[in-house]
């Protein structure tokens, strides 16, 4: 984390706005965070952040301030969009639930980010067009801004990705499992456009244990590295679109996606 700065320079405005989901039929709480007016010299930028419940423990308004007043990053707007209880099944891939039917409402949680979120943003900053338009998330909700970013590639320009759920597959490892099974690889390889989207991505190397090929690289690795194939035979290209970090000693937890936000903040955002 970054710590330890000076007194700080700009100050950034918390603000939770609450609002009732026609497509989720829910309420949906959301946590702005938005730099000071007073001392804003350019156009604003624009972050959405699933699992916003988990501000405190990324520690995002800290490493705002550090990044700002030592002049990293440009201003932005992050929206951090609170999960709810139906997270498992609104955070995935649109196109198709997982094979234990997860996922079931991501094309519904899509529709709300797109049609009622963005708008309501709009009208809430007064700004109707950002410099950058990004999405991130963590773990299953990396996976749903993957998946939304990839199929709104009009309105999102970046994602951020820590520690994705590149595993979602359609069949069980018992069920004659394949690599072909996995979700997001077949997403990416069924698009036949290529999407005007810039990617980030970050694993940890104690992500998790789990090594169903036995090649001695953790599942959390080989899947990221297998979708950066499939975007690189799409015609993506390393560096100038797509960002891989690879944290040593990175564990599935805020404590290493927090750590690792600075990185992300000053490459979607950065001067």
């Amino acid at each position: 984390m970054y710590l330890g700065w000076a007194e700080t320079e700009m100050t950034i405005t918390e603000k939770n706005i609450t609002i009732n989901s026609a497509s989720l039929k829910r309420q949906v709480t959301c946590t702005l965070l938005i730099p000071d007016e007073d001392t804003l010299a350019e156009p604003l930028s624009l972050l959405l952040l699933n699992d916003g419940q988990e501000l405190e423990n990324l520690a995002l308004t800290q490493t705002l301030e550090y990044l700002y007043n030592y002049n990293k990053i440009k201003p932005i707007v992050v929206v951090a969009i609170h999960a709810g209880e139906d997270r498992l099944q609104e955070y995935g891939i649109a196109a198709k639930p997982d094979f234990k039917a997860r996922g079931a409402k991501a094309d519904i949680y899509t529709q709300f980010i797109i049609k009622e979120l963005l708008p309501y943003i709009k009208q809430e900053t007064g700004f109707t067009e950002f410099a950058t338009t990004a999405y991130a998330g963590f773990s299953l909700g990396g996976l749903s801004a993957f998946d939304i970013s990839w199929n709104n590639a009009n309105v999102f320009n970046k994602v951020g990705v820590f520690s994705g759920s590149f595993w979602w597959r359609s069949k069980d490892l018992t069920q004659g499992y394949t690599d072909n099974d996995r979700i997001a690889h077949t997403l990416v390889r069924g698009t036949t456009d290529k999407p005007n989207v810039k990617f980030w991505l970050q694993t940890g190397t104690k992500d998790e244990t789990s090594d169903r090929n036995k090649n001695g690289i953790i599942d959390a690795i080989d899947d990221t590295i297998d979708l950066i194939k499939e975007l690189e035979t799409k015609g993506y290209t390393r560096p100038a679109d797509i960002q891989y970090v690879e944290v040593v000693g990175g564990s599935h937890n805020t404590d290493t996606w927090g750590k690792a936000m600075g990185k992300f903040l000053c490459w979607a955002f950065g001067r």
